[in-house]
Parts: C-alpha cells; structure tokens; sequence
C-alpha cells in the first residue's frame, strides 16, 4: 500500500487536538506538525501521539504555513487537516483503495462543519440535521458541507496557494492533474465556538483577506471571500458591494458572487436593482434556494405579492422543508388576496411540524395584517405553549395582542409566563405593572 503523512498546522490547540490526532492514529505512522506558536500544551499533546513537530513562524500566510509542513512530510500522499477536525471513523477502511488510484492527483473531500444552530449558513449553503454518529458531534443540531482538496500525492508540483481560504486544488488544476471525490468525511468542529474565538479569527481572517487582494489582484474568488466577510461579520454593506461587484466583473459566470451581490443590494434596500442580480445568479446556473427565495424577499418590498408568492414556491422547489419558506409563502398569498388559501397552507404546515417558531410567526403575522387581532392573540398564544427556546420579547408581543383588545387577564398571564422563564426580566416586570394599572383603571 502507498504511504500517507498527516500533515497539520497547530497554534494553541489543545482543546481539539487530542480527539484529531486520535482519529487519525491506525491511519498513518507519520504525523507531521507545523506549530505556528502556540503557549499551551499543543506541542506535548502532539507528540504524546508520536507526532513529529516542527516550530515555525507565523507570517500571515496559511498556504506558507501548510508548505513547510509539506516539505517535512516522507509518504507518497498527503491527508492535510486542521486541529480543530476530526477524521471519519470510516475513512481507515476508505483511504486505501484510494491511494491505489494511480490516475488521480487528489480528491475532494466532504467537510460537515457542524454548528450551533440550524438557522447557520455557509455561503449560501442550507444545514442539514445532524444525523452523525460520532459521539464528539452528538450535541450540535446542524451542520453543512462543503469540499476542499485535503487527500493529495506529496510532489514538488502540488503545494498549497492563497494566503487564507488555501487549498491545493488550484494548482492540481494548473498542471492538469485530476482530482476525484473520496468516500469519507472530515468532521469539522472550528465553526461552533464562542464569540470571542470568532471576533479573533474574523479579524485575522480580514486583515489577511487584504493581503490576498493585494497579492492577486484579479483574482475573483479573492474579492468574493473577502466581500463575505464584510457582509456577513462586518455588516459593511458599501465595501461588501465594492468586492461582489469587481469579483463578478472579474468572472461572470460565477453565479455565487452574482447571488451575494443582489442580496448585498437587497440589504441595502435597492430592491428592483437586487432583482436584477439575483436574475445573473440564475442565469449563470446559481438556481439555489436561497436566490429565489431572496427574489421573493424583493418582490414582497415592492409589494409584487403574486410575483413573490411565485418566487416563495420556487424556492420550496428547489428545497422543501424550510419553515421560513413556507411562512412568507403563506403570507404573500393572503397578501396577494388568497386569504383562506394562505392561512388553509400555513395552518397544515403548523399541524405537520407545531414546534417551528417561522411557521406560528407567518400565522401570527397574516393575523395582524388581516386585523383579526383576537386570533393573532390566540396564535401567539400557541406559539408560547409549542415552542421552545423562546425569548422575553415573544411573551411581550402575546401580551400586547391582548391589550389591544383589553383582555387584561391573558395579557397578565402571558408576561407572568414570561417571568417564570426569565425571572426579574426588567422589561416583562414593567410591562406587567402597566397592564395592572390599565386593569384597573378600566374596572374603575
């Protein structure tokens, strides 16, 4: 059988790298480490595991990093992972075969990066419930995939490129190599952490991201990884649109940044124009859900309710199951002047799945537009009674329904509901005290 080096960056790991390193022990007899730095016990860990660790400077640059790791590395092909992954359990029946295949030059593998809500996305990519096996990715309730080149021959020719987001799998296909799809999965743990990691990785990842535009100018993918960050972790609208446009501008028919474009211009309010480049997105094969369902999004603003009923039912087939979807289909069809038939859909949909806040929002929602206020105070009702994990502002909104038609008691009682959930909430106990007073004021 061909050799294999595991190949790995680390700086300050030891909080995954046990488990990584664990998963990854029958596979291979060498294990080579780049440590970029790290002050923990990374470096003990690492060769408790018979690693071979290398200490090397932190320049900026992962694709730098990854290649002194490489050049260290003795097996015929490279399986390159991070610290905060783990290998598939699967992959060690898997990854022979592989090896033997003496025409390709690597393989795309599938990444799950397992995350802490099911609302995440990356990109534009929907999760998907976890149905893992492994025990260390038991707690999440999502995740959602993606592939990158991680199983590839070591040659003087395959090396790693771009500063951040690198990846081997540009230069595979600058020498013409060929890559196949392996039959094994990498577990990915770096996405579900706390808010602090994140605000670190996040600037890192953006001065980094600067330093790639200036390096490869006229690369697309460059200004749209980087335009991503600014939309979706900076919320810099005007810089996030400067990048999507130039990466479009640079290729065309990458139907990815045509989508984050209109929806960049979407956010901005610019709805007629967000229209427009969400029509490129699909015209450059980029027919997800999210496109048409950001369409619809438009429509609705502008108050085209049949063109974003049309949309919403688009985007329901091109991924059924979202209960957001169905909601503002719900709502654009009652908008549109379908009453019953909006509400007869929303109402199945919440008898099928009632524990979905998206679909008891539609319905409270449609009630309040129909200023059949009483129901929408019921429907609220509903919501706090089926759904967890619900917030102080859900029991305020119940109780504010039914002032509105001054039914004082469950006005009351839904604040009072909330306060046994969130004790001393400041606002639920102020709230609460002038529903009493108006109580009273009303019965004197």
């Amino acid at each position: 059988m061909s050799s294999l080096t595991v190949s790995m960056i680390v700086k300050d790991a030891q909080a995954f790298l046990p488990a990584c390193l664990q998963s990854v022990q029958t596979l291979s007899p060498e294990i080579v480490i780049a440590d970029t730095g790290s002050m923990d016990s990374s470096i003990a860990i690492a060769r408790e595991f018979g690693a071979r660790v290398i200490q090397i400077p932190w320049n900026n640059d992962f694709a730098e990093a990854r290649n002194r790791a490489l050049a260290e590395a003795r097996g015929e092909w490279i399986l390159s992972l991070d610290a905060d992954e783990q290998l598939d359990p699967t992959a060690a029946a898997s990854i022979p075969a592989l090896l033997g295949n003496r025409a390709a030059s690597g393989f795309q593998v599938t990444i799950r990066n397992y995350v802490n809500s099911p609302n995440e996305r990356i990109w534009d990519q929907p999760p998907k419930v976890n149905d893992s096996l492994l025990a260390s990715a038991a707690a999440f309730p999502a995740f959602i995939e993606h592939e990158n080149v991680r199983l590839f021959r070591r040659s003087p020719e395959i090396y790693f490129l771009g500063r951040v987001h690198e990846s081997v799998g540009p230069r595979i296909r600058e020498i013409r190599g060929s890559l196949a799809r392996a039959n094994f999965a990498i577990h990915h743990f770096g996405f579900a952490v706390d808010e602090a990691t994140k605000a670190r990785k996040n600037h890192l990842y953006r001065e980094m991201g600067r330093q790639k535009l200036q390096e490869f100018p006229q690369d697309w993918q460059a200004h749209f990884e980087l335009g991503l960050l600014e939309l979706e972790q900076y919320k810099n609208l005007m810089e996030a649109r400067t990048l999507f446009s130039r990466a479009c501008e640079l290729n065309p028919s990458a139907g990815v940044a045509w989508f984050f474009l209109g929806l960049t211009i979407f956010r901005m309010g610019y709805f007629e124009d967000a229209l427009n480049f969400l029509r490129q997105a699909d015209q450059a094969g980029h027919k997800t859900a999210l496109v048409a369902e950001t369409r619809g999004d438009a429509h609705y603003n502008l108050g085209a309710y049949e063109e974003a009923r049309t949309s919403y039912e688009a985007a329901l087939k091109r991924q059924d199951g979202s209960p957001a979807v169905h909601a503002k289909l719900c709502l654009a069809t009652v908008r549109a002047g379908r009453t019953e038939k909006g509400l007869a859909r929303l109402r199945g949909a919440l008898a099928e799945t009632p524990q979905l806040a998206e679909l008891h929002e539609g319905l409270i929602l449609t009630l309040v537009f129909l200023n059949r206020i009483e129901d929408a105070a019921r429907a609220s009702e509903e919501k706090l009674r089926l759904v967890p994990g619900l917030l102080p502002g859900d029991y305020l909104r119940c109780a504010s329904l039914w002032a509105q038609v001054r039914w004082w008691p469950r006005s009351a009682c839904a604040v009072e509901q909330g306060l046994q959930v969130f004790p001393g909430n400041s606002q639920l106990v102020r709230v609460l005290d002038e529903i009493l007073q108006a109580s009273v004021s009303q019965t004197s």
